[in-house]
């Protein structure tokens, strides 16, 4: 129908193929194409002319109207891919809220006005589809396999921290085993479980054996506690990287220390991806590049000792 809409309005095949950016014989055959299946002539057409028949002109006037609205409606889609808008809704680790959102939130926002952002921060998220999430970000062992990933926050690893206060009479730890002379503060997990300190040294994983007074389900107060004195705390470098730059805090086991991947956004399907979630796709896509961190997928569950992360006791 475009095609014949073309040749009527040019009133020659040679510019209506420069128009749609085809070639003539291409042309040709559509046009013969639509004939045959209508059982009727559309156009007159001589070596040097091309002209409407009666039923041409009647089928011109019909099919007009809905070309332009469908060109109207092509063209509204591409500015909603240039200038997107809607609701993008995205569940988040608390890490990644702290170290990733909090950063870029502003800048995303003024970049993309038509936008509304609902983030939730939640520290297990469960099924993003099921819950209504267009995407989420999460540590890369915890992603199920069929979904589609990158990378967005680069390794990441978890250090044993105490403040300079509480290693004042007390001996540092040598090895994880020693912990279980010291006060730990341990993590309660949304599942009730509580959160393994686990170590990693020349392709050795090791369990420690922690005990403490304090057990907190928040991890600004567990650096709270850990600032104030009252054990040694488990935790994300991320989140103490200043306070270990200001000597507030001191690592402790550092060569013992486990990495995992890093943050993944992840989300069902590249053929459900929405404006704004493609939007927040190449801005972290921008951000990540930025920041030198790889796009890799993220390992397959269980290549890392995943068990911590989700709150399983080893057997």
């Amino acid at each position: 129908m475009s095609a014949f809409a073309a040749i009527a309005e040019q009133r020659s095949f040679s510019k209506a193929a420069t128009q749609l950016g085809v070639g003539r014989s291409t042309l040709s055959q559509n046009v013969r194409a639509l004939e045959e299946r209508l059982g009727i002539r559309l156009l007159n057409r001589t070596t040097r002319s091309v002209s409407l028949t009666e039923a041409g002109a009647r089928l011109l006037a019909r099919v007009q109207p809905s070309l332009f609205a469908l060109k109207a409606a092509a063209d509204e889609l591409a500015d909603y891919r240039l200038n997107p808008t809607g609701l993008l809704r995205l569940v988040v680790q608390p890490p990644v809220g702290t170290f990733l959102i909090e950063p870029i939130l502003a800048r995303f926002m003024r970049e993309y006005p038509g936008i509304q952002l609902d983030v939730a921060v939640v520290k297990m998220p469960a099924d993003i589809v099921k819950e209504g999430f267009d995407a989420g970000i999460r540590l890369g062992e915890q992603i199920d396999h069929d979904m589609i990933t990158m990378r967005v926050v680069g390794e990441v690893r978890f250090l044993v921290v105490a403040s300079p206060d509480y290693l004042k009479n007390r001996p540092r730890p040598k090895t994880p085993r020693d912990l279980r002379h010291h006060e730990c503060i341990r993590n309660r997990l949304p599942n009730g479980a509580i959160f393994g300190w686990d170590f990693e040294k020349n392709g050795r994983s090791l369990r420690a054996s922690v005990e403490g007074r304090l057990i907190v389900n928040d991890i600004e107060l567990s650096l709270r506690a850990v600032r104030d004195g009252l054990g040694l705390a488990y935790l994300l470098h991320d989140y103490i990287a200043a306070d270990l730059k200001a000597g507030r805090l001191v690592p402790l086991l550092t060569e013992w220390s486990p990495r995992l991947s890093g943050f993944f956004l992840y989300h069902p399907s590249r053929r459900q991806v929405s404006g704004p979630l493609q939007a927040l796709i190449s801005f972290l896509k921008a951000e990540a590049v930025r920041r030198g961190v790889s796009p890799a997928t993220p390992p397959s569950m269980g290549v890392y000792p995943s068990h911590r992360l989700v709150g399983r006791s080893r057997k």
